[in-house]
């Protein structure tokens, strides 16, 4: 039996390719210098539902940013203005 090479394969509709958008550091491109601890609604935006930092890989941040994000959080979780963990936070 010969091997089929991608040329004889036929697709009754062209397979979709979904083009994800590109991420970005939302902080750079909104010219963002510092994160304030105090405003939890603009916080819970890099938590999930169960209170959990967001990664970097999800988020877009740089490096810069997601560390200041990460500090942000936890002073805020400090001053209990957001919780450690919780279901449904949003």
């Amino acid at each position: 039996m010969a091997i089929k090479s991608n040329k004889d394969i036929k697709y009754l509709t062209s397979p979709k390719v979904v083009k994800r958008a590109k991420k970005y550091c939302r902080f750079k491109k909104n010219g963002i210098k510092y994160i304030d601890y105090k405003e939890t609604e603009f916080l819970l935006k890099f938590v999930n539902d169960q209170g959990k930092m967001l990664p970097r890989r999800l988020t877009g941040n740089s490096l810069k940013y997601q560390r200041k994000v990460s500090q942000a959080v936890k002073r805020a979780r400090h001053l209990a203005l957001m919780p450690y963990v919780t279901d449904l936070l949003k």
